[in-house]
């Protein structure tokens, strides 16, 4: 028999995915024993190592990174074969609209996915804050959201929550190196008065006895990360939006932050399968 076999294909995805053996066996529906069985006979079938184990984890050796967009590849089009045979391909346009607030990285890859995977869905991707990515979403203008909200303690919560692809920590951030800011008031890096992080910060430093003064106002996160490398003061945002220039600031007297979630809108009643299938294929590119 020539070929590799579909079930070892999607374990491999899945391990390289996760970044371990462990955290890819309740994807694949596996014990880890089995993830690491299948692996041996894909790299037996291959014929030359795929994965490079040690104790952070695995990745993909040369082979092992030309296989999986390989396995990528033929996985999409045996689901789209699948979903094709059974009256349920994936395909027409879908508007997603994202908060400014989630990572890039994972932005750019969930896009090049959906593509690869789902190339006949046309994609209208728009950046938005969150408020009025929920404000769109409920005038319908908008098919699928993706939303940041805070976990604030003691908040309440909304009646119904999309699916989960995100948590992460809010950071008190500056420049790389910058110390504790010295002065009468703490230099802070803002988006416009509309976003509900910045809402939230004011609300949060006022409560506290802080004292601020906002230095600088960005229109989007992209803007407030140059001007946090730049050294123009101190910024609240997610752990993710941490990068080159821009450092974790530890400083006394600034209040601890909860954590972020970001989140799939609910579906809304009577969605069309098309939109389930999209939400689907969306959670699914980001696991």
């Amino acid at each position: 028999m020539s070929g590799f076999d579909l079930d070892q294909l999607r374990t491999l995805v899945a391990v390289l995915d996760s970044g371990s053996l462990t955290a890819a066996a309740p994807k694949v529906f596996l014990s880890q024993s089995s993830v690491s069985e299948q692996m041996r006979k894909l790299e037996d079938r291959a014929g030359q190592p795929l994965l490079v184990r040690g104790k952070a984890g695995v990745a993909a050796t040369p082979a092992g990174e030309r296989l999986l967009a390989h396995a990528r590849a033929i996985l999409a089009l045996s689901d789209e074969a699948y979903r094709d045979l059974r009256g349920v391909a994936l395909r027409g346009e879908l508007r997603l609209c994202i908060t400014d607030y989630f990572r890039p990285g994972d932005v750019a890859r969930m896009l090049r996915r959906l593509n690869e995977q789902y190339p006949q869905v046309r994609l209208h991707v728009t950046i938005m804050k969150s408020g009025a990515i929920e404000a769109a979403y409920e005038r319908g203008e908008i098919d699928v959201g993706i939303s940041m909200s805070i976990q604030e303690r003691g908040a309440p919560r909304a009646r119904a929550q999309g699916a989960l692809l995100r948590r992460e920590p809010l950071l008190w951030m500056a420049a790389e190196g910058a110390g504790p800011q010295a002065g009468e008031f703490l230099p802070l890096l803002v988006l416009p008065e509309t976003c509900a992080l910045r809402q939230y910060v004011e609300r949060l430093l006022s409560r506290r006895g802080v004292p601020y003064a906002v230095a600088h106002v960005a229109s989007g996160v992209a803007g407030l990360q140059l001007a946090i490398s730049a050294g123009l003061g101190v910024a609240c945002l997610n752990e993710s939006a941490l990068a080159p220039g821009i450092a974790r600031l530890h400083a006394p007297g600034l209040p601890a932050l909860p954590a972020v979630e970001f989140r799939l809108l609910p579906a809304r009643a009577g969605e069309s399968e098309f939109m389930g299938l999209a939400r689907e294929a969306i959670i699914k590119t980001m696991s």
